[in-house]
């Protein structure tokens, strides 16, 4: 069953991008991250009550908590890095980057959790790793020509590398917690970091400027944000790391289809074979 909740989990974070990318058009990417995140965590507590988890919150122990802790504020750094990057970069580029983070994880997981390198899972991390290659390569659109240097690929490795860490913590604090309280937890401690970062970077007097349609977006970003993570610390919960986050990769896919028709974004021979590798690659590790 985890692995459909691990699908599930692709299918939402491709919506989530598409949503978020029309959500920051006018929008500081800091302050759309931080009224998503209340969004995010109400449909995590919404769901902790549903499922009657919350009283389980007593039995949490120290370790768990610190994993959880630690896995939230990777989080927040991953998708405060995610966002910036999707406001001033291509999202066909960003979206490839980010999604490599399932290569550093794999090899934490080989690290932390003894899970198996096998020959598909190398050949998976050879073929994602050359497809991502290729997908940042795509041509420069017009938008991009406007900003400076190579801000947006300093940011998507960024919300790579930390996105790689939040899936070994999440997987390390949800060992012995049900899968939707522990998310919600964690939201808790990203929903505080990223204020946080609103604060310190003075970017608060931007909340009243936020365009109504773009807050819009920014609130369905976030409620498709909510079923991803449920749907993805479910299926870690209860299947490999090393075989959940591929899948879950798998999104880009819907991201790219998304984006050719809301922001007409072309990928080029090239990016359309970088695709193809990417998505072979996620599949090949699916081999036992």
């Amino acid at each position: 069953m985890w692995i459909v909740f691990a699908f599930g989990s692709a299918l939402f974070a491709g919506i989530t991008a598409i949503l978020a990318k029309c959500g920051i058009r006018k929008t500081d990417s800091n302050v759309a991250t931080a009224i998503r995140t209340i969004v995010v965590l109400a449909f995590s507590w919404l769901m902790v009550f549903i499922k009657g988890s919350q009283s389980q919150i007593g039995a949490i122990g120290g370790q768990t908590w610190l994993f959880l802790v630690l896995s939230g504020l990777a989080t927040g750094a991953s998708w405060l890095c995610y966002f910036r990057a999707l406001q001033i970069g291509d999202i066909n580029r960003v979206v490839p980057i980010d999604k490599a983070s399932v290569i550093l994880t794999i090899l934490l997981a080989f690290i932390f959790f003894k899970e198996e390198i096998s020959l598909p899972k190398a050949a998976g991390i050879v073929l994602i790793g050359t497809g991502t290659f290729l997908m940042i390569e795509k041509k420069k659109t017009d938008a991009e020509k406007q900003v400076t240097g190579s801000q947006w690929l300093i940011y998507a490795v960024g919300s790579a590398v930390f996105a790689s860490l939040t899936s070994i913590l999440g997987k390390a604090g949800i060992s012995g917690v049900e899968s939707n309280l522990g998310t919600a937890i964690r939201t808790a401690v990203v929903l505080l970091m990223a204020w946080v970062m609103v604060f310190v970077t003075g970017r608060q007097h931007k909340i009243t400027e936020v365009p109504r349609n773009e807050l819009g977006f920014i609130c369905l970003s976030g409620v498709a944000t909510g079923a991803s993570w449920l749907c993805y610390y479910k299926a870690l919960q209860d299947g490999p790391a090393s075989v959940v986050v591929p899948i879950d990769k798998l999104s880009i896919v819907v991201t790219v289809a998304f984006s050719y028709f809301v922001f007409h974004e072309r990928l080029s021979s090239k990016s359309g074979l970088g695709l193809i590798l990417i998505v072979a690659g996620t599949l090949v590790m699916l081999v036992p």
